[in-house]
């Protein structure tokens, strides 16, 4: 198949030839080895025609499917050797993580959180923990987190808070007397994980939100509660396969969060990326790349722009963004198809209550 390919591009191109110097008058000549770079390119075309005729192209150059990027928006499995092997409510157990592997001799009660997404997980497997970490100077547990698990709201309340993610209190931490310590694997601090490990078995996520499906899992290996992760994520592949099917394939979603002095849409390796991804909604086409956001001056608010947009505000001043002039000429705001969501939920953190609140938020807003 391939070699009458190659013969067919070879008298095509050698046709090619003939009418460029028959038509211009003047000797136009081709070397041999562009003569065969043509002709290689032609049988390529051709045979990826013939391989992919099947399928269909973009309804839209100013689409795609995010399905369809070639990078992996999650991974929805722990790395290969990860996790513990042993039955869920069995312990001792080890856990093997990014920074090793753990003994964890009893079931944990007494937990403390220090990375985003964690506090997430641990309250979705049924645990209270007695300390985290808040981002910056931001409320330590989430709005979000507050109305999902409003019947735990006295044993919220009692959450020590041990410092900031980027830089936890080992002194608050340890006066706490955990028996289990979560933390990601972005916090590179000399020595962090060591002085954690002296206190109380220490578990070490990935981090980032595109990681968020498997350092679920893994934290739900520490807790041995996998089958609950399990059966959360089964409920979240069922949501996101039905807003699929809601929302259809034509119509781009676009995601924008602003701050004080930033302006990012989020591409396909981002939280809300991934959810997009499992949903198989289709995003802008300028929102394809594969890091979890990019900066856009106010100047090209319109690289923000699709069928739908769902947007968060640092500190709720909508001004920020709406008196920008580009704002109200957005196909989204014309429409009326931009809609204000939960920062914390689609922005700031990254756990499975959050990934299902998102779907729930965009399937209402379509």
């Amino acid at each position: 198949m391939v070699i009458r390919l190659i013969i067919w591009s070879y008298l095509e191109c050698k046709v090619i030839l003939n009418t460029m110097s028959n038509t211009t008058g003047t000797s136009r000549i081709l070397t041999r080895r562009s003569f065969a770079a043509l002709a290689i390119g032609s049988a390529g075309a051709l045979a990826l025609a013939a391989c992919g005729g099947s399928s269909s192209s973009s309804s839209s150059s100013s689409s795609s499917s995010a399905g369809s990027s070639s990078a992996k928006a999650a991974p929805s499995a722990l790395p290969s050797g990860m996790g513990a092997t042993v039955a869920d409510g069995e312990f001792p157990r080890t856990v093997k993580h990014f920074r090793g592997e753990t003994e964890i001799k009893e079931a944990p009660k007494k937990v403390v959180i220090l990375s985003t997404g964690q506090l997430d997980g641990v309250l979705a497997l049924g645990l209270v923990p007695v300390g985290a970490a808040s981002a910056g100077d931001s409320e330590m547990i989430p709005n979000y987190l507050k109305e999902k698990y409003s019947d735990k709201a006295s044993e919220l309340e009692k959450i020590q808070k041990v410092g900031k993610r980027t830089d936890p209190n080992i002194g608050s931490i340890a006066n706490l007397k955990p028996d289990l310590i979560l933390v990601n694997n972005t916090n590179k601090k000399e020595g962090f994980y060591e002085s954690l490990q002296k206190i109380a078995p220490t578990v070490v996520t990935e981090g980032t939100g595109v990681n968020w499906k498997q350092d679920f899992l893994l934290i739900a290996a520490a807790l041995g509660t996998t089958e609950k992760a399990e059966s959360l994520m089964k409920e979240y592949t069922e949501k996101a396969k039905k807003l699929g099917e809601k929302a259809g394939k034509e119509k781009t979603f676009s995601f924008l969060y602003v701050t004080n002095d930033r302006n990012r849409i989020f591409g396909v390796s981002s939280f809300v990326g991934s959810i997009c991804a499992d949903a198989s909604l289709a995003r802008p086409q300028n929102q394809q790349f594969d890091t979890t956001s990019k900066d856009i001056s106010a100047e090209l608010l319109d690289q923000a722009d699709g069928d739908y947009l769902f947007y968060g505000v640092q500190g709720e001043d909508d001004a920020k963004l709406t008196s920008e002039s580009l704002w109200d000429t957005l196909q989204a705001v014309s429409q009326k198809h931009a809609h204000k969501v939960d920062s914390d939920m689609f922005y700031l953190n990254a756990g499975i209550t959050a990934a299902l609140g998102v779907i729930e938020t965009i399937e209402k807003n379509i």
